[in-house]
């Protein structure tokens, strides 16, 4: 079996590991705790950074510690994890989903605009697959708007637009170290911001508000998102090697490309000009008809006959969350046509050269195969 994504774990994780075994030190008042939010908001050139316990954890954090809450509303791309939708509704605000860029799949500025109502209080920029936003048309719109922005930086640890590192764009930027992830923990998260008071603020709300003069005694809402010294451990080892982590992806993303592109009806991700994406994922579009299958066939196909694993794009709201019946009725041409035609390859930083080859060799065996049956 091919994993869609096998981690990689740093030379030094066990070393750190064994070190909050050494020293007792397993909770999150460990020192790993802050050396690896001083390491980390160093490396994404932010004010200051707090772990969680999960990227869904970050993005409450931010959305709770800014004052968003009932009668507040949230815009956020029709394309993502329902961890956006769930963070939002945490505060008892209301979620508004909007289309997204036909190319980078992340949100559309342009419906972002139209969405926007006297109750905007924030928008939720998505790095989507690794690729950045298009920020200069958000902060244009924030300066005009006046809305509170937060970067979703789940999916692009250490992507850049104009040079400048996601996440530092906003009010806060919100990371998940889900197993999956370029950084991984295991589980948790961070959030980071260049606010010193929100800062101070976020910090004491994932600790259950505890008063700074008497503990146990509280200063209003709190919760508990904190991460424990053995998982900030390993993190500390995997910001370590974040760089070549990212040369890595690159270099996979370019052995796809090379070979996908050739195919009829495969369509690759594109980097757009001044933006490094990290790729996180290997994110293509299979359009049927050119193909000669659809997106859920090649998936199954690949399964079955190759042990290939893959995923398929986010679902677009009225799917996701048909069950709740919150968004019935809407379209969102876009994301509901990727939410279709989108997968991911296998594309993680533990995966092998040797994989990535497998897979070319077996779509480019389904497409030559289906040609031939033309």
């Amino acid at each position: 079996m091919i994993l869609v994504n096998a981690p990689l774990i740093a030379p030094n994780a066990k070393k750190y590991l064994n070190e909050c075994l050494e020293t007792n030190w397993l909770s999150g008042e460990g020192p790993f705790v802050s050396r690896f939010e001083e390491a980390f908001a160093t490396r994404m050139n932010v004010g200051y950074a707090m772990t969680t316990n999960s990227g869904t954890a970050s993005l409450h954090l931010a959305l709770a510690s800014l004052g968003v809450g009932p009668g507040d509303e949230v815009i956020l791309p029709a394309s993502t994890m329902g961890a956006c939708y769930f963070a939002i509704w945490y505060c008892g605000a209301k979620a508004v989903p909007v289309d997204v860029d036909p190319v980078t799949y992340t949100i559309d500025p342009k419906a972002v605009e139209r969405a926007i109502t006297p109750k905007t209080k924030a928008v939720m920029a998505v790095h989507l697959f690794g690729h950045p936003c298009e920020m200069d048309a958000l902060l244009a719109l924030k300066k005009k708007h006046h809305f509170l922005l937060i970067e979703d930086c789940a999916e692009a640890h250490g992507a850049t637009y104009h040079g400048q590192v996601v996440g530092s764009f906003g009010e806060a930027g919100c990371y998940s170290f889900y197993a999956n992830k370029i950084i991984t923990t295991g589980e948790g998260g961070m959030m980071t911001t260049n606010d010193p008071e929100l800062a101070t603020k976020a910090r004491s709300m994932k600790t259950f508000s505890f008063s700074p003069e008497k503990r146990f005694t509280h200063i209003g809402m709190g919760y508990r998102y904190t991460m424990t010294n053995l998982q900030a451990a390993v993190g500390l080892a995997q910001l370590e090697i974040l760089d070549s982590s990212i040369k890595a992806k690159h270099k996979m993303a370019a052995f796809y490309a090379k070979h996908l592109q050739k195919i009829p009806g495969i369509v690759v991700p594109t980097e757009k000009k001044d933006c490094q994406s990290v790729f996180w994922m290997y994110a293509i579009l299979v359009k049927e008809k050119e193909f000669g299958m659809s997106r859920d066939q090649l998936m199954k196909e690949l399964l079955e006959n190759f042990g290939i694993q893959t995923r398929s794009f986010f679902f677009p709201p009225q799917v996701a969350f048909a069950e709740m019946h919150v968004f019935d009725g809407l379209t969102f041409p876009v994301a509901d046509r990727i939410g279709e035609e989108g997968l991911y390859l296998p594309s993680g930083l533990g995966n092998t050269q040797a994989e990535f080859q497998q897979v070319v060799d077996a779509i480019a065996q389904i497409s030559k195969k289906r040609r031939t049956a033309r």
